[in-house]
């Protein structure tokens, strides 16, 4: 079974590491010598460096240790493969800055303009983490629970996102000063906008319309390794006339790679459309309030 039919390849696992090796750069250089958060699995390991000065590169790992299992179990091998290798990566990349750092070999950004360093920490995460996602990649973490929390209780995997980075950004507010909280947040809006425009647009989703001949095979899978709702229509070549089921699915923005992965593993010569989405209401997105 060749790489792709497995659902990732050397060139994925190569960015994987170029993009969490950026984003080790900026937690290590920027982040954390200036007293920044971060949100999730990351934003815990953080609070235990500030707090008892705990190495991030070993809590990192251990946090997202027991989550890999839930993950394992929940979701399966297949699509646990790249989360865990996103995290191990990160774990070595954070590990190889401290023990740079701590031999003087590379120098923390320390600077009182914290506008500034804000800007360049919120580049950097985003860069980093807009790689990682670009090439069907995580860091574990809060990714895991939010699909947990999905599967098993049907709770919006943004809104359970969002609640986590408020704990954690939170629960900082005893170990750093409140003006750098705030800061946090602007460094948290630039990464995210900065992941946006990596993942092809500033859209927080993308509507795929797939036509192929193996239209069952693609939405059975979809359905089953993505767990995305899909709808199928009929349609009609102009030309040559022949009746084919298309299947329309919205994908979040961490998840253009693989779906895009899986449609080809199936069906090499399916006919994709990838459209903007600008807003997206239901389940797996954001839920409005009635």
């Amino acid at each position: 079974m060749s790489w792709i039919k497995k659902g990732f390849s050397i060139k994925q696992l190569f960015f994987i590491m170029v993009g969490t090796g950026i984003y080790a750069f900026g937690l290590n250089i920027l982040i954390i010598p200036n007293e920044l958060m971060e949100g999730g699995v990351t934003g815990i390991a953080l609070l235990l460096n500030y707090a008892f000065n705990l190495p991030p590169s070993y809590t990192t790992l251990f946090i997202n240790i027991p989550l890999f299992y839930v993950g394992w179990r929940l979701f399966g091998k297949q699509s646990m493969i790249l989360t865990i290798f996103g995290t191990v990566s990160l774990s070595a990349f954070l590990f190889l800055m401290e023990f740079s750092i701590n031999n003087n070999w590379i120098q923390p950004f320390e600077n009182n303009d914290y506008f500034l360093t804000t800007l360049y920490a919120g580049v950097a995460s985003g860069v980093g983490l807009g790689i990682v996602f670009r090439y069907g990649g995580t860091t574990g973490g809060a990714d895991i629970v939010a699909r947990a929390g999905y599967k098993l209780k049907g709770w919006s995997i943004g809104k359970v996102l969002l609640a986590i980075d408020f704990m954690v950004i939170g629960a900082s507010i005893f170990y750093i000063e409140k003006e750098k909280i705030l800061y946090t947040l602007v460094v948290v809006f630039i990464a995210a906008r900065i992941i946006d425009f990596i993942q092809e647009g500033a859209y927080s989703a993308k509507a795929f319309t797939i036509i192929s001949d193996k239209s069952e095979e693609i939405s059975e899978s979809i359905s089953n390794e993505l767990e995305r709702g899909l709808t199928l229509f009929m349609t009609k070549g102009a030309y040559s006339k022949k009746h084919r089921e298309a299947v329309y699915c919205v994908v979040s923005r961490r998840e253009i790679r693989r779906m895009t992965v899986l449609i080809k593993s199936i069906d090499p010569r399916a006919f994709i459309i990838i459209s903007d989405v600008h807003d997206v209401l239901g389940e797996g997105f954001k839920e409005e309030e009635v």
